[in-house]
């Protein structure tokens, strides 16, 4: 259906503006903010009908509910499912920033209720998830044995998406700055370099000071097109006149990354330390101008951490300062600025 004839249904449907007050009149229930939540991640009523374990005209019935209380349409139907208008966008907005806070208020009631007991859910990817997080992990346990850890391994822009709707409570890993307008902010914690790596013996370790060009001829693994080092890495190809690897496997899971170098020629990109805390790896010499990673913790904005997530967070610091200490100990590699690795400060998504 062409877009203004929808409009035009929808004024007819709904005629009457709404009165904010309505929405506190007892009729807006929870259950509407998690149907309509649900139907726009499903881009579909039936497949948020399975998603939530009821019937299509349930999620239907419920739909045509939240928008006569609200005198708008809140999703326009199309022969592929369905997608929000521009006010049913404004009004998503908002659903999931309250369902995260009911998210967060259970939790915080669960862990004063039990004390020490407590649960913080962190989402990390390949760039957090080697090094950092782990000595997190286990510094937090000996102090708090009790408080469960739930680690959730996607890609970046999977689990923006999951810290803004309240899945996770916060992000480790590489940051991206002026990420989601601003919704989210980052902590930065340190800056390593990111290295090309290969298991030790590998061939292309004969080679006293390999070329970009000269590796062309190995297998690469490269991160997903999703990833801000795959995009650096891309322009690091570019510049030098270069393609990208036909011979390549795109991978994020750090798991599958090992296996495949160690029981191949494969060359990977990967932050320094993942090699130089595994015996098994090496580095090659060859540079990667400007291509470094930042890593860090990305928290919601307008969300109080819980008391888990804030002890967390402090072993996250803990943690990143020895690290920086190691960084710092070593001779510094020809294309890393050495005045960047100990920069840890706090900064807002959207700044320059």
């Amino acid at each position: 259906m062409h877009k203004s004839l929808t409009t035009s249904m929808a004024s007819e449907a709904y005629p009457h503006a709404m009165n904010p007050a309505r929405l506190l009149d007892g009729r807006l229930k929870l259950r509407h903010l998690v149907l309509v939540t649900t139907i726009a991640e499903q881009g579909s009523v039936v497949r948020a009908a399975e998603q939530l374990h009821i019937t299509q005209p349930v999620v239907t019935r419920g739909l045509r509910d939240l928008e006569a209380i609200l005198g708008v349409e809140l999703f326009e139907r199309g022969p592929r499912g369905v997608s929000p208008t521009l006010v049913g966008e404004a009004f998503l907005e908002h659903a999931r920033a309250v369902l995260a806070q009911i998210r967060q208020a259970g939790q915080h009631v669960t862990e004063l209720n039990e004390g020490h007991v407590g649960t913080v859910t962190v989402g990390t990817h390949l760039a957090g998830s080697n090094l950092l997080l782990p000595k997190a992990i286990l510094s937090l346990k000996r102090e708090r044995p009790r408080v469960t850890v739930v680690v959730k391994e996607a890609t970046p822009d999977v689990l923006a998406a999951d810290l803004l709707a309240g899945r996770i409570d916060l992000m480790v890993g590489r940051l991206r700055p002026g990420e989601d307008g601003g919704q989210m902010a980052q902590i930065r914690l340190y800056q390593e370099p990111i290295r090309l790596v290969t298991r030790a013996g590998h061939p292309a370790q004969a080679l006293p000071e390999p070329s970009l060009g000269e590796l062309l001829g190995y297998p690469w693994v490269l991160p997903v097109s999703q990833t801000a080092l795959r995009h650096e890495l891309e322009e690091v190809f570019f510049a030098d006149g270069l393609p990208l690897p036909r011979d390549r496997v795109e991978c994020t899971s750090i798991l599958t990354l090992l296996h495949l170098l160690l029981d191949s020629d494969l060359i990977a990109a990967l932050p320094m330390l993942i090699a130089e805390e595994d015996d098994r790896l090496t580095t090659l010499p060859t540079a990667l101008r400007s291509v470094h990673r930042l890593v860090g913790v990305t928290v919601p904005r307008d969300r109080a951490p819980s008391p888990s997530t804030r002890l967390l967070l402090e072993h996250l610091r803990q943690a990143a300062s020895e690290i920086r200490e190691r960084l710092t100990d070593r001779p510094t590699p020809a294309d890393v600025d050495a005045g960047t690795l100990v920069n840890a400060v706090v900064y807002q998504s959207g700044d320059a």
